[in-house]
């Protein structure tokens, strides 16, 4: 059976990633942080293992992976969506806030492919996916920090995708632009249409159009496709 490790599970792009990969019969594990009754629901419904993990903390994020390896055996995929974010001006923005972003955008990946790469590697196979951003590539006002990240994100996979290639290990990242999820709830009816018209198919992309794409490239359909930043956002302008 294949395998299926993935960070911040519990969200909206998460969650149906769990899905998606769990109707497909991979067996998965995926990390979760405060939303404790929505991971108990999202395991119960899939079978997949919930591991709480706050990877801004680096005794988390060793115990997270030593877990999810131990009942996974191995991986096959591994999935980073885990984020936060911070908006307003740079010059208002505390050390604390430009830390936390780049720690778990950044570091905790660090530190957890340095565990799974090698795992792959025995394998001969393996495929990475970042849940990047476009604002990773065009930069996005009030968001320098998420910005950089996610741009950091996007270079870490280019990079990854030549020293391992040899390997037989894949490392692609998606780029959404905005998507339905809970976290637009606080927009008005207005505020999401206007987001719709700035997509040239006039459409927000949903979570499962986000997780049809992750387990695409997860997939052996995708066998050729390394090292790319993959923009999934309607046309976004």
């Amino acid at each position: 059976m294949k395998t299926a490790l993935i960070t911040g599970g519990s969200g909206g792009i998460g969650s149906a990633i769990v899905r998606k990969f769990s109707e497909n019969s991979w067996r998965c594990a995926f990390s979760y942080n405060k939303s404790i009754d929505k991971a108990q629901t999202l395991s119960k419904e899939t079978g997949a293992i919930a591991i709480k993990a706050d990877f801004l903390h680096d005794a988390d994020t060793s115990s997270f992976i030593k877990a999810a390896t131990e009942q996974l055996c191995h991986v096959d995929a591994f999935i980073v969506n885990a984020g936060n974010a911070w908006q307003g001006m740079l010059c208002d923005m505390p050390r604390s806030a430009w830390d936390d972003i780049i720690n778990l955008h950044l570091t905790a990946p660090f530190e957890m492919l340095k565990k799974i790469i090698p795992l792959m590697r025995k394998r001969g196979c393996g495929s990475v996916v970042f849940i990047s951003s476009i604002w990773g590539k065009r930069g996005a006002s009030c968001e320098a920090a998420y910005s950089a990240a996610k741009a950091g994100q996007i270079a870490l996979v280019r990079s990854l995708a030549q020293e391992e290639g040899a390997s037989g290990i894949r490392f692609n990242a998606i780029c959404p632009g905005p998507v339905d999820t809970a976290m637009l709830d606080c927009f008005c009816h207005k505020e999401k249409q206007d987001i719709v018209e700035r997509c040239a198919l006039k459409y927000m992309p949903a979570t499962n159009d986000i997780a049809e794409i992750v387990f695409f490239l997860c997939s052996e359909a995708a066998k050729t496709i390394t090292g790319q930043a993959i923009s999934v956002d309607s046309g976004f302008l």
